[in-house]
């Protein structure tokens, strides 16, 4: 299954998650296992020709448990362990998966080895399972290495039902089906089928002469506020009067449109004047956020918010926790937005 089984090593990272959950006989309810369970579901990975070792969180977590410490903790374990593996395959719950891999795009600075997330829509248990394919393949991806020995995919992402996308463009699109993830407004990075097509031209370049740059600090005094017809005032308000308030992801329409309400853009200006950082990110699945389109736009940017660009709000929200962290100054945080530090946004 890898490229040179002599010399490739693999460390599977378990935060938990359905991938590696199991039925109770008994009660019907989904229960955490170990990974030496999750062994004996996929054989496979025995007869792997990889150097495949694993690392497990102890109690693993569900995904609607994420918080900042764990991806701290998943960033230690990389940077500890990152001379000694090829790649990296973290096993996360499928509904905050996104912004974990947003979030360790950027605290995995001159990243230069893959760093594969994954899991599954049902138990890797039972027998319609998507885990184990989404799991042999990710294995298969974090030990690729091209035609000159260098890993072919050197930066973090999502692996899901046969498709690679850049970790920090991914969104979770579907509850229900095993196709649960979506790049929208940035091309998959591989498709696997019989083979695994690797779209060059789109992964990002590294240089491999630099060392990785492990970061921890985050800062989480972020608010995401979502627009919607009738709104009140005291909503608006309210949110951006939070006590320590630093930075508002906001949802607006189309291509970056709010409500034409004086009101409004009054409270947006003067919470940006108190040094508080607004992003405009759409909330459409698709297409980017073009301020100097339309009057209501114009005025937002006009009264201090920032352009998000083509940006997911997961990424918007890490990307702002990992500025803040580092203790930038407002105008530094609005600038850095505006600037694609991992791959996060397309700046036309």
């Amino acid at each position: 299954m890898c490229d040179d089984p002599r010399n490739t090593s693999v460390l599977i990272i378990y935060t938990g998650g359905t991938i590696g959950m199991i039925e109770n006989a008994e009660t019907g309810a989904l229960e955490n296992f170990n990974f030496e369970q999750l062994q004996k579901y996929v054989p496979e990975l025995k007869q792997s020709n990889c150097d495949i070792d694993s690392i497990q969180f102890d109690p693993p977590i569900d995904s609607s448990d994420m918080e900042p410490e764990a991806w701290r903790k998943l960033v230690r374990i990389i940077s500890d362990k990152y001379d000694k593996y090829d790649g990296f395959v973290i096993l996360h719950g499928t509904d905050t998966m996104a912004f974990t891999a947003s979030a360790l795009s950027f605290m995995l600075e001159d990243l230069a080895k893959p760093v594969i997330l994954t899991g599954s829509q049902l138990p890797i248990g039972v027998l319609r399972t998507d885990g184990k394919e989404n799991l042999m393949t990710s294995i298969e991806i974090a030990a690729s290495k091209n035609k000159d020995g260098m890993p072919t995919v050197p930066e973090v992402c999502i692996f899901f039902e046969n498709h690679l996308m850049r970790g920090n463009r991914t969104t979770k699109l579907n509850a229900e089906n095993f196709n649960a993830f979506r790049s929208f407004n940035y091309p998959v990075l591989a498709k696997a089928g019989i083979h695994i097509k690797y779209n060059n031209s789109v992964i990002r370049q590294v240089d491999s002469n630099r060392s990785l740059k492990a970061h921890y600090l985050l800062g989480t005094n972020i608010a995401v506020l979502k627009l919607f017809p009738g709104i009140h005032e005291n909503v608006v308000a309210a949110t951006l009067a939070i006590d320590g308030l630093q930075a508002v992801v906001l949802e607006t329409y189309g291509s970056g449109n709010a409500p034409r309400r004086k009101w409004l853009l009054r409270l947006l200006h003067e919470a940006c004047k108190r040094g508080i950082v607004i992003v405009n990110v759409t909330q459409c699945c698709a297409g980017t956020v073009e301020m100097e389109r339309y009057g209501t736009g114009f005025h937002m940017l006009e009264s201090g918010i920032i352009c998000g660009y083509d940006s997911t709000t997961e990424s918007a929200v890490t990307k702002l926790m990992f500025l803040l962290g580092h203790g930038y100054e407002p105008s530094e945080v609005c600038q850095l937005m505006g600037q694609s530090l991992a791959g996060e946004i397309t700046i036309s």
